[in-house]
């Protein structure tokens, strides 16, 4: 009862939540969500000066709530498959090169900048952070976030060609992000024995191209299905099918799920396995009804991001190390992408201000939140629960709301 009544709670808050921004503030969903939770939470501490009923509820609902659990293991997973089965496939296979370096050479680059700066930063500030918790910093909150950035690029009249690189960048490292993820939190002394280079490699291995391989496996196997029937009911039915096993499976088989779910949502919105595949009927009920659950999961994921404020424990250190933090992880942005960009820039004819567009619409979102708050207490968990928190926040209210200011600024055409 207790799991109903909370999945209630979050479900009519974002109901509500969604109604205001829709009739009022008629800004970018996951936006509008956000901001209009994290102001609500911010009420609710101001009220509980007065009568704390509201304030002990809302803790009650978010501690009950298990965040990591809940977006890496189960939504991750459905809203991947989403934005992967709208993705133009044939840009993304254009793009694929570049893709495949910023997911992985420019997460590490990435990461290894971040950390740097992070640590002596905070040595300025006259806190003693070890190094290996700063690197641990960069590997969360390199990766760009595919919910968020999926969610706002719909709003942002981003030129096609770029618009594919920073899909598909999103789409694909966070797989590399959380390999880095759990290697260092093994050499912090809090995951086992530390892993050497040939161990990372592996876990990259079996991680990320397992994941890709089974995803790609289930997806021709829907497809090999599918095209024998003409039911939409029953197709519609198979995508969730595909999405629920294949969590599932490579859960069981200790592999990226969420890698998995992006290659199977790749497959089946292919436009060949489209055509060959289903019906118009099929592919209107299909279309719309991933259109609909990514919705519902964001709209419930971007409500659940804003409440999380509840778990920050605030210290006015805390404060200063974000706000630095911000500019630092942009700096690192920016630089992880400089060689792929330049490297590809003639080969593919890249579009003016490919690096600032990406740097500025590469979003963070709950996938770093996540990861934060699986560290360990003594892996300055609290200071780094808070950090990211901010970047976040900035990435997404920020950034998210003058990505569409910055492209119609830079490219001037009202275009996609």
């Amino acid at each position: 009862m207790d799991f109903y009544i909370i999945t209630t709670v979050v479900v009519v808050l974002a109901a509500v939540f969604g109604y205001i921004n829709v009739r009022f503030l008629k800004l970018p969903t996951t936006i509008g969500l956000m901001l209009i939770t994290i102001v609500f939470t911010l009420v609710i501490f101001g009220v509980s000066y007065f009568d704390d009923t509201l304030l002990n509820a809302e803790k009650y609902v978010i501690s009950q709530i298990d965040f990591k659990t809940l977006l890496l293991d189960i939504m991750l997973s459905f809203l991947l498959f989403a934005g992967a089965l709208h993705t133009n496939f044939d840009q993304l296979h254009k793009q694929r090169w570049p893709v495949i370096l910023f997911a992985t050479l420019g997460v590490l680059t990435s990461t290894f900048l971040v950390g740097s700066f992070f640590y002596y930063a905070m040595q300025l500030l006259g806190q003693d952070t070890a190094y290996i918790y700063c690197l641990l910093f960069g590997a969360l909150i390199s990766p760009t976030d595919p919910i968020a950035v999926l969610g706002i690029l719909k709003k942002a009249k981003v030129p096609a060609k770029l618009e594919a690189k920073i899909v598909g960048e999103s789409l694909f490292n966070d797989g590399v992000g959380v390999v880095l993820f759990l290697s260092l939190y093994g050499i912090a002394g809090q995951g086992g024995d530390t892993p050497g280079v040939s161990q990372v490699f592996e876990l990259f291995g079996q991680e990320v191209l397992g994941g890709l391989a089974l995803g790609v496996g289930i997806g021709l196997l829907a497809y090999h299905f599918m095209k024998r029937i003409d039911d939409y009911q029953i197709e519609v039915i198979i995508t969730l099918a595909v999405v629920m096993s294949g969590t599932v499976l490579a859960n069981l088989l200790h592999l990226s799920a969420p890698l998995a779910m992006v290659a199977a949502g790749l497959v089946i919105g292919h436009d060949r396995v489209r055509k060959n595949a289903m019906s118009a009927t099929t592919e209107k009920h299909v279309d719309m009804f991933w259109e609909l659950l990514d919705m519902l999961l964001n709209t419930v994921l971007f409500v659940l991001i804003g409440m999380e404020l509840l778990v920050l424990s605030y210290q006015n250190s805390y404060l200063i190390a974000g706000l630095l933090a911000i500019p630092l992880v942009l700096l690192a942005r920016y630089i992880s992408l400089f060689l792929p960009i330049r490297f590809f820039r003639k080969r593919l004819d890249f579009v003016p201000n490919t690096n600032l567009v990406m740097t500025w619409g590469g979003l963070r979102g709950g996938i770093s939140i996540a990861l934060a708050l699986g560290l360990a207490e003594t892996m300055e968990r609290e200071l780094l629960v808070f950090v990211t928190y901010m970047v976040v926040v900035f990435s997404i209210l920020v950034q998210g709301l003058s990505v569409d200011a910055l492209v119609r600024r830079l490219y001037k055409t009202d275009q996609a």
